[in-house]
Formats: structure tokens, C-alpha cells, sequence
């Protein structure tokens, strides 16, 4: 059924247009970048992105849902309008799909490596490719390639779809399902990208940002990530 399901979604956008190669790339969860970027995965377990789906469960986070007018004994796992800040590639190909079984959906649950990176399905190879063409041949690789096989790398528009898309956000062009948890309802919702993506610790909502390895080059590079690599640790 959950195979269908993708494969429908899948031929549908191609014929979408404007939909491009880059765009249809499946998500492959979690696991397909723990397997090598295991350090930045144990952090990120323990981080709140991970347990974002939790926050959907009935009597979850009760009091934040009170106050943004929602009810705190309703399970919203599977409301539509709340889902896709929740998990990762939701209505898109290789992505979370409501009312399939959790244990099926567990690499997608929560937001995860993808939601901030990108589908995975065709840029995944390349990073292989690079990581290998660096140890064998000491040679760095460009990183066009990789955002013309869907990596993304503006990772402030990536958190802006889900922490800005409230009604009248004057920082983000919001469309519906606008989050209910705007700055209006407590200020601690008035997000700072720059702030919330250096935090450190407990503090940190995604994973510790380790030392890279300079196996590519050439842009886009993440206007933070000087900032990142200052001080970051190497892995483990």
C-alpha cells in the first residue's frame, strides 16, 4: 500500500510543471545519512527536531496548545494541517505518509537530516563519490552538482517554512496551513535563525556541527557556516 501510495505521488509530479528532475528525488530517511555521518546523528537524536512528532500526541506539550487555541487532548498525528512540520518529506516522494504504520515511517519520523538537506534519493551517491575522491586521489569536488541533484543549502529558507509560515509573518511569504504558534501567542515563538541554528548543548534544536573535511568546494556555501566551523568539534 505505502509503496502505491509513493509510486502515485511520484507519477503524478511528472506532470506537474515546473517540477524538476532535482525536485522528484525520494527521501531515503534518516538512516541513509547516519551511516556515515553518525556523530551528527547521535547529537541529533537527542535533539528536539527529533521528537517533534511527539509534540502531535494527545496531552503533549498541553499547556503550548492551549494557548495557541488548540485542544491538548486532540491526537493531531495525523491532521494534515500539522503533519509536514513534523515529520520529513510529507506528500512527497519516498516521504512520510499519514495513517501508514509508524514502524514503516520510523526514518521519517520527526524533522529530520532531509528536511533541512534535502531529499536524498539522488544526491546521496555524489557525497559518496566525493568523500571516496578525496581519500583516493586527494582531489576536491564542486558542489553545483549537488544542488542540481536536490541538496539544498539555504538552510534558513528551510526553517523559515515551518517556524515563520504564521499568519501576517512579515519576515516569510506564509501560505495555509499557517502554524498556530506565532509570536502573537508567546514571544518565544519570534524565531532567530542565527541565534537557534549557533546554539549549543541542550539548546541545540538540530545536531553539533562538526569539523568538515573540505571534500567540496565552490558555492553555495551556507552564509553561517564559517561561523559553524570556528569552534566546532571533531567527530567522534
Amino acid at each position: 500500500m505505502i509503496k502505491t501510495l509513493a509510486l502515485a505521488i511520484l507519477f503524478f509530479a511528472g506532470f506537474l510543471p515546473g517540477i524538476t528532475v532535482a525536485q522528484q528525488a525520494e527521501y531515503l530517511g534518516f538512516r541513509a545519512c547516519t551511516k556515515c555521518h553518525d556523530s551528527q546523528g547521535e547529537t541529533w537524536r537527542a535533539s528536539a527536531h527529533a521528537k517533534a512528532f511527539d509534540s502531535l500526541k494527545p496531552n503533549a506539550k498541553s499547556e503550548a496548545k492551549t494557548k495557541a487555541k488548540l485542544d491538548p487532548k486532540k491526537d493531531y498525528t495525523q491532521d494534515k494541517n500539522c503533519v509536514g512540520c513534523h515529520v520529513t518529506g510529507y506528500g512527497e516522494p519516498g516521504g512520510f505518509v499519514s495513517g501508514a504504520s509508524l514502524d514503516d515511517m520510523k526514518t521519517l519520523v520527526g524533522v529530520t537530516c532531509e528536511s533541512c538537506h534535502g531529499a536524498g534519493g539522488k544526491f546521496r551517491n555524489l557525497h559518496g563519490d566525493g568523500g571516496d575522491r578525496l581519500k583516493k586521489q586527494g582531489e576536491t569536488s564542486e558542489r553545483k552538482p549537488l544542488v542540481d541533484a536536490g541538496q539544498n543549502f539555504d538552510m534558513e529558507k528551510a526553517c523559515a517554512r515551518c517556524h515563520l509560515n504564521y499568519e501576517g509573518s512579515s519576515k516569510y511569504e506564509a501560505k495555509a496551513p499557517f502554524t498556530p504558534f506565532s509570536p502573537a501567542v508567546d514571544s518565544k515563538y519570534q524565531f532567530d535563525y542565527l541565534k537557534s541554528v549557533t546554539a549549543t548543548g541542550k539548546s541545540n534544536p538540530v545536531h553539533t556541527h562538526f569539523k568538515l573535511r573540505g571534500v567540496f568546494k565552490g558555492d553555495p556555501v551556507p552564509a553561517v557556516r564559517a561561523t559553524l566551523q570556528e569552534d566546532a568539534p571533531e567527530p567522534e
